[in-house]
């Protein structure tokens, strides 16, 4: 009965709280997999709160910023009522400016700012409205993918140092202290844009960029691919496209069928043969 006492207890003290209050107590214990447990000031039974690896610090090595029996205040992130136990955020409150601006940004928000610093793995922005980062070049980050809908080889062919862009909030990375940012998603997409000016029935000229064993993608446009399925490659019966064309090759197609909710591109070669003849 003790226990089932002690759980009851634990979720009654966990219910007041709500997700973005402080709250502080004493660091109980660092296991080894990182994060602390900390006993809440208010209820010395065992630790509830927990701040993850991630949690602790945005600017410091975590195994250096705590110790047992060290006090600290955190930001609650998220209860578990049922295991009984509070996500906490140091970082929150070692970065109160910066966590407070990013927890306002809304998704699907439009943030302006200046490209600090290019990374083989994304870019760096500097927000014309956000505080510094304690220690990135920019608050704004977007991910590669998120840089373009075309295709491009280095992330220095989309943007450059110093230049002024738009893009769109995405998510609030609370490991590192970042707004997430899209700067394709402020621009059309290749495929609508090229959807508006074709037609089904319309003949393009493309060169052959990838052989699959049911066809070909033949690209007709910037960024633009369709694919020929292996029977509207050759009026003649193929069992493989490498019979019929290679990568690179230039040929004519039809376009029969443009999937504007699927973005997908659909061509015949052989109908184009036939309207040749």
């Amino acid at each position: 009965m003790g226990g089932v006492s002690g759980d009851e207890a634990s979720r009654r003290f966990l219910a007041v709280f709500q997700v973005g209050d402080r709250c502080s107590g004493i660091v109980a214990e660092v296991p080894r997999r990182g994060g602390v447990s900390v006993i809440l000031d208010g209820f010395t039974e065992r630790p509830l709160g927990f701040v993850g690896p991630l949690d602790l610090s945005w600017c410091k090595f975590p195994a250096a910023t705590v110790e047992v029996g060290q006090r600290i205040t955190a930001e609650v992130t998220a209860i578990d009522l049922e295991q009984g136990q509070a996500w906490l955020s140091m970082a929150a409150t070692e970065n109160a400016e910066l966590w407070a601006f990013l927890k306002s940004l809304r998704v699907g928000g439009v943030l302006s700012g200046r490209v600090a610093s290019i990374e083989r793995f994304g870019v760096f922005v500097a927000l014309d409205d956000g505080p510094d980062h304690p220690v990135f070049p920019g608050v704004g980050f977007i991910t590669i993918p998120e840089l373009s809908w075309r295709r491009f080889n280095t992330a220095s062919d989309v943007v450059q140092v110093g230049q002024r862009v738009s893009c769109e909030f995405l998510q609030f990375d609370t490991t590192s202290g970042e707004a997430r940012l899209s700067l394709r998603a402020t621009q059309p997409h290749p495929f609508q844009t090229f959807a508006d000016g074709a037609t089904v029935g319309q003949t393009l000229q493309g060169r052959v960029t990838k052989l699959v064993p049911f066809g070909v993608f033949v690209q007709v446009s910037d960024g633009i691919e369709g694919l020929v399925h292996l029977q509207e490659l050759t009026w003649a019966p193929v069992e493989a496209p490498e019979g019929v064309v290679q990568v690179g090759d230039k040929i004519t197609v039809v376009i029969t069928e443009i999937d504007r909710e699927r973005r997908r591109l659909v061509l015949s070669r052989r109908q184009a043969s036939a309207a040749l003849e």
